[in-house]
């Protein structure tokens, strides 16, 4: 998948912007952006394969965290052309 796509979507977008402020488990992430937990499961289960995010299990729970900064490059007119960086984030 190409990282425009991933950023693509409205639900990912959202998913990610809750993640920038702290990390959520999914039925948190779930109260947060109004979607139920198949299609939450579903966006973070793309966005960790594509190395954006990483989880962790505490007790019963799946923590979900930014793994990657992202940086959104957009051209002016007429090349109109668009660059997605993903940056490890630095602790």
């Amino acid at each position: 998948m190409e990282p425009i796509d991933i950023l693509g979507s409205k639900a990912r977008l959202e998913i990610l912007h809750q993640l920038s402020e702290k990390d959520m488990y999914v039925s948190e992430l779930m109260d947060k952006v109004g979607m139920d937990g198949k299609t939450a499961k579903h966006h973070l289960q793309i966005m960790e394969e594509e190395g954006l995010l990483s989880s962790r299990k505490e007790n019963r729970r799946k923590y979900y965290s930014l793994k990657r900064e992202i940086i959104l490059r957009i051209s002016p007119s007429p090349n109109k052309k668009y660059q997605v960086q993903f940056h490890p984030i630095k602790s």
